[in-house]
């Protein structure tokens, strides 16, 4: 599905904290032209946060429209909570985007079946490829590798954002989710 570089863009805003799509646009091209595999608009670098609902949905939209197709978008629209998420999700899978980005709810320090809970909520709601973000550094909760196992076997999650620089982490995630050669049989 998705292979390469995919690079978390930062969202450039202009002297009146509005976004500045010149920018964007520049930023866009220069990945296009660099062989960049894939750009996550309105991830944690992209300020997603911080963004009001519309100006979210605009900047995607617009992402969407400089990349005409030539790299995939994949859209940041996770949040700490799960109908926000998946109503924000629905309202920017029109544009042409490839898959979400959604990272852990923040704030909440859900425990580790109500990640479960939300990420398969999400991946239900939606059309588009999910791919989850585990980031405890900024969220306080820590998706562990036996969770990050259950929630791969749906199958509208294919991938994920590993966030806490452990290179065992990212074995562990493998092992557990790793057919074994029993199964390919």
């Amino acid at each position: 599905m998705f292979k390469g570089s995919l690079v978390a863009l930062v969202t450039p805003f202009d002297d009146n904290n509005r976004v500045d799509y010149a920018s964007l646009k520049r930023l866009i091209d220069f990945h296009v032209e660099q062989g960049t595999d894939g750009l996550v608009i309105a991830g944690t670098t992209g300020e997603s946060a911080t963004l009001e609902r519309a100006e979210h949905i605009e900047l995607i939209g617009r992402a969407v429209e400089i990349a005409a197709g030539r790299l995939p978008i994949i859209a940041g629209t996770g949040s700490n909570s799960t109908s926000q998420t998946v109503d924000l999700s629905r309202a920017v899978a029109d544009p042409g985007i490839s898959a979400f980005l959604i990272v852990v709810p923040y704030y909440n320090k859900p425990m580790q079946h109500g990640m479960v809970q939300h990420f398969s909520a999400i991946a239900d709601a939606v059309d588009k490829p999910v791919m989850m973000y585990n980031v405890p550094g900024r969220t306080v909760a820590d998706m562990l590798p036996e969770t990050v196992a259950r929630l791969a076997a749906h199958e509208n999650i294919f991938a994920i954002k590993e966030a806490t620089g452990d290179i065992d982490r990212l074995r562990a995630c493998l092992l557990y989710t790793s057919p074994s050669p029993r199964d390919e049989d």
